[in-house]
């Protein structure tokens, strides 16, 4: 039995031997029951810190910055691992609130944003079809349900119930456009409207009265020639004007705006979008969406298709000279407004003069002549209007600046390394 009582260790002896030799040289002198010190690398620290020697001159490994933190001594010059793709292989991170684009793009190719894909809008149009059904289903039972129109085959433009009826069914295909941006596609619903993500307001009133002082005329002409023409009878503006007046005024010209959303918004991006080139896909799909758009309208006969590529050509022309729907859409409703007002203005039997032949021919010539007018304003009023015609634009490449004059980025927002597809 020892000094300590049984079991106690005895007191610790200093070496007094001869001094130690080997390849790792003499073991740690560490007194019994004090813990020994924190083996291992400085980037895997061990519960009660790091070696007293600090940093290994090697730095940091390779397999990138630990999870709690930069080092005080900086990122090693291979930089940080790169980012994880997003929508898909190859794909960059869109930073929250950045345009979804690598390069400022064209009204045209607006639909092809980082993330495009060849099957994107034949689901947008399948699902344009199906919710249209819907609303036109669901239209058609309030029609019947209230008995606003006791015929819904009844064609007549100038009852102010048709009128009303048949405008706010065309008007639903708006916030369907929307769904179609967003679903299929993953935008924002203002790229439909320009380059610039909404409708730029400050340009509708110059492109509108342009707008009347070209096809305004020109229709309001062409009308009045059939009228002289035919001989009919001008009854004057009936009881229900002035109701006619209102719808025409708060509904036409949204009626205009959803068949530009569908003919030169959606469908127009949608060609563009699979021929990939600005001018070209523009051209294409200006030609297929106007013929498509004369042929919605039923047209009796190919002068009147005619006009109504036409139109449709020049609609096309105006949104590509702009950026945006804008100048279509006052175009169109001017065309719109303009003929259902004298219609009402002038009776019934007025509204419904059809010269035919020659006559015909040049009535549509002269209407033409008011698009073509109206087009190449807009082109000479550029300077003026000052149209943006392309897109902002985020560089996810390291150290891009400014594309096109505009943010590379949201505000804060740092570009990271770049994109697998270099």
């Amino acid at each position: 039995m020892t000094a300590g009582g049984w079991g106690a260790s005895p007191p610790e002896q200093p070496y007094s031997g001869p001094p130690p030799t080997g390849r790792y040289g003499a073991p740690p002198q560490v007194p019994v029951g004090v813990p020994g010190p924190a083996w291992g690398p400085p980037w895997s620290p061990t519960p009660w810190g790091g070696p007293p020697w600090g940093v290994p001159p090697w730095g940091v490994p390779p397999w990138g910055v630990p999870p709690w933190g930069v080092p005080p001594w900086g990122v090693p010059p291979w930089g940080a691992p790169p980012p994880v793709p997003a929508r898909g292989p190859g794909r960059a991170v869109t930073p929250p609130g950045a345009p979804p684009f690598d390069t400022p793009q064209p009204f045209a190719l607006l639909m092809r944003a980082r993330d495009w894909a060849w099957w994107r809008p034949l689901l947008g149009f399948l699902l344009f079809t199906v919710l249209y059904m819907v609303a036109a289903l669901v239209l058609v039972f309030v029609v019947l349900a209230t008995g606003v129109v006791p015929d819904l085959a009844l064609l007549d433009l100038t009852d102010v119930a048709v009128l009303l009826v048949t405008n706010l069914s065309l008007i639903v295909a708006i916030p369907i456009v929307w769904v179609c941006w967003l679903v299929p596609h993953g935008l924002g619903i203002g790229w439909s409207s320009s380059v610039l993500g909404w409708l730029r307001w400050r340009l509708f009133l110059p492109v509108t009265w342009r707008a009347l002082a070209t096809l305004g005329v020109a229709v309001a002409l062409g009308l009045l020639i059939a009228v002289v023409a035919t001989g009919v009878e001008v009854t004057g503006p009936g009881p229900s004007f002035g109701w006619m007046l209102l719808v025409v005024l708060t509904t036409t010209p949204l009626q205009a705006a959803a068949e530009e959303y569908v003919f030169r918004g959606y469908l127009s991006q949608a060609i563009a979008g699979w021929i990939g080139r600005p001018v070209v896909g523009a051209a294409v799909a200006g030609v297929v969406s106007a013929a498509l758009f004369s042929a919605a309208h039923a047209p009796p006969d190919f002068q009147t298709f005619l006009y109504r590529f036409a139109i449709g050509l020049a609609l096309s022309a105006a949104v590509w000279l702009t950026g945006g729907l804008e100048a279509s859409i006052a175009l169109h409703a001017v065309n719109n407004v303009v003929i259902f007002l004298l219609a009402g203005a002038l009776g019934d039997r007025a509204a419904a003069a059809e010269p035919g032949g020659v006559l015909g021919w040049a009535t549509s010539l002269l209407g033409i002549l008011g698009m073509a007018a109206f087009v190449v304003w807009l082109a000479r009023s550029r300077p003026q209007l000052r149209p943006e015609l392309l897109s902002p634009a985020v560089d996810l490449r390291p150290g891009a600046g400014p594309i096109g004059g505009r943010p590379a980025g949201p505000p804060g927002w740092v570009p990271g390394p770049p994109p697998a597809w270099g």
